[in-house]
């Protein structure tokens, strides 16, 4: 007999977007997927971290490399990893498709979690894997100018009478 309770359950348990999951078909999993990124992708580094990406034809999959070099303790590994792959989970829409590979770096021990993420949207940026940020403020995107308007010279008989 079911719980008198289950009835009380939404049919739909899992309230997350399904958008920002971070299913096995987003990571690079076998030693040859690694193998290989590290042999065939361009690769950009930072203090914290070095990114490896070879692009592909499937949509972004991610690959993390921390070793106990970069924190003794378990611990401060998987929070690491949980912070790279929250930004990618955030980030993965916008990403150029193929497979990303981080290293992190033993200064990513005492980094924060933004700065951690920061460094990772930094490094995809200089690969432009990732659009550049929008423009912040209030002002518009300054307009080009045409080149012809500048080299005409300048009419002197005074504004132009519209045609009708």
């Amino acid at each position: 007999m079911p719980h008198p309770a289950a009835d009380a359950i939404p049919s739909t348990v899992n309230t997350t977007d399904p958008r920002k999951r971070f299913p096995r078909s987003a990571r690079v999993r076998t030693r040859a997927e690694y193998s290989t990124v590290f042999n065939g992708a361009r690769r950009v580094s930072d203090p914290l971290m070095t990114l490896h990406w070879l692009p592909a034809d499937r949509p972004a999959r991610l690959g993390l490399a921390v070793s106990r070099k970069v924190d003794p303790n378990a611990v401060g590994r998987n929070r690491v990893k949980r912070v790279l792959r929250d930004a990618l989970r955030h980030l993965r829409a916008d990403l150029q498709p193929g497979d990303y590979v981080v290293v992190a770096r033993s200064a990513a021990r005492q980094a924060s979690n933004d700065e951690i993420r920061q460094a990772f949207q930094r490094l995809l940026r200089r690969l432009r894997a990732l659009p550049a940020p929008a423009a912040d403020g209030t002002m518009p995107p300054p307009v080009a100018i045409a080149t012809s308007t500048l080299t005409e010279p300048a009419s002197r008989s005074g504004p132009a009478e519209p045609a009708c």
